[in-house]
């Protein structure tokens, strides 16, 4: 009988061990994610997207069963791009919803306030929307990033068109903040690499309406080449105030203001802006089939026009659901990424550089290609390059 008693103090001992390994977020039924995205701020013309691509994505997988019989949960907190309020969202999520993941948190400086709340309660920080070295490095076993980065965008891409433009002074422009001046530095390598340097440097402080001053500074350098370390308004602002000045040099800039918002609120004036880039806008009129049908099912569902960001959260809900029902019916943090660990992700309709991940290898891909406005649409002029 003793034997027995004992027998069973065990099993209910290993019960609790396999309850208390167990992660938060997952039930019988359920698995909890949570996003923070910029639904008020600057950045909301890109949250709201974000937003929209994921509850696309989530609606999809749960009309299908879910993964592995759990329906999503997808919570969404509004950081208004601000890295404090971006802390108070973590907090909430991680320590109150009790997420199981954070899925495309948008923005570099948000998200490495809300790093440590997470990984203080193993939560993985998945597929961040920003192009931040830091997203990936230091290593961090909680770290996943899909977005190859501004610095090595800029670098690798800026040299090409430099030359073929002939230009001769390439000044910049760019938010003073850790996005701005990954961006700058990156720029900066680019030219290195061909002999130059940056002729001349302005910059303006996050959620700034004025470029008059830092504008009339590039024109009086006699800048023909700048490099826009800006996002959404701040990008239409400063070439828009650029062209009333009667400055045009040629622009160009990261991904971050790879969106259709900057043609459609800053109208022609924006033609000609370069940008690197990986997956393409989803035009509804788009020439490839797949993309047309898919965006004008986002269309219907929601409607609006999709962006390149409802893109960027749909395929990071996809890519979860996938790594999560590899992992079986006993999800956890480490099942989650033992899986991970092993994974290929392909090319996919909008153009995706193929991916993949490691033990060490926290970044999927750091390859981007270059796109254009052209007549008020954004054109892919360069493919990926060869490795």
């Amino acid at each position: 009988m003793k034997a027995r008693l004992t027998l069973t103090a065990a099993a209910l001992a290993l019960t609790a061990g396999a309850t208390l390994a167990q992660s938060q977020g997952v039930s019988k039924n359920e698995i909890v994610l949570g996003s923070i995205q910029d639904l008020s701020g600057p950045l909301a013309g890109f949250g709201k997207q974000a937003r929209l691509g994921m509850m696309l994505r989530v609606d999809e997988i749960n009309e299908q069963g879910g993964v592995n019989g759990r329906k999503l949960k997808l919570l969404v907190e509004d950081s208004k791009y601000d890295p404090k309020t971006a802390v108070l969202a973590a907090q909430k999520l991680v320590n109150q919803d009790k997420i199981f993941m954070m899925v495309g948190h948008i923005g570099t400086a948000q998200n490495m306030a809300a790093m440590p709340v997470q990984f203080q309660k193993n939560v993985i920080n998945f597929f961040p929307i920003t192009a931040a070295r830091e997203m990936y490095e230091p290593f961090h076993k909680l770290k996943y990033s899909f977005a190859a980065t501004y610095f090595d965008q800029m670098k690798n891409s800026l040299p090409l068109v430099v030359k073929e433009k002939g230009a001769k002074k390439v000044c910049t422009v760019y938010q003073d903040d850790e996005f701005g001046l990954e961006v700058v530095r990156g720029a900066k390598e680019g030219l290195k690499s061909i002999g130059m340097e940056m002729a001349e440097e302005a910059s303006f402080k996050r959620g700034a309406t004025e470029f008059g001053s830092q504008m009339q500074k590039l024109a009086a350098a006699q800048c023909d080449f700048v490099v826009l370390g800006t996002i959404i308004r701040e990008t239409v602002g400063t070439v828009a105030t650029a062209r009333k000045l009667g400055f045009n040099p040629t622009f160009m800039g990261s991904s971050a203001l790879y969106t259709d918002l900057i043609h459609k609120l800053g109208g022609p004036a924006m033609n000609g802006i370069y940008a690197t880039m990986t997956v393409q806008n989803p035009y509804l009129d788009d020439a490839s089939q797949p993309v047309r049908f898919w965006a004008n099912k986002y269309k219907t569902k929601f409607n609006e026009d999709p962006t390149v960001f409802s893109v960027y959260g749909y395929n990071i809900i996809d890519t979860f659901a996938k790594v999560a029902g590899k992992a079986g019916a006993n999800l956890s943090t480490d099942s989650f990424i033992k899986v991970m660990d092993t994974m290929t992700i392909p090319t996919d309709i909008f153009g995706s550089a193929p991916a993949s991940f490691g033990p060490q290898k926290r970044l999927g891909s750091n390859a981007s290609r270059l796109s254009q406005i052209v007549d008020g649409k954004w054109k892919v002029i360069s493919d990926y390059p060869k490795n």
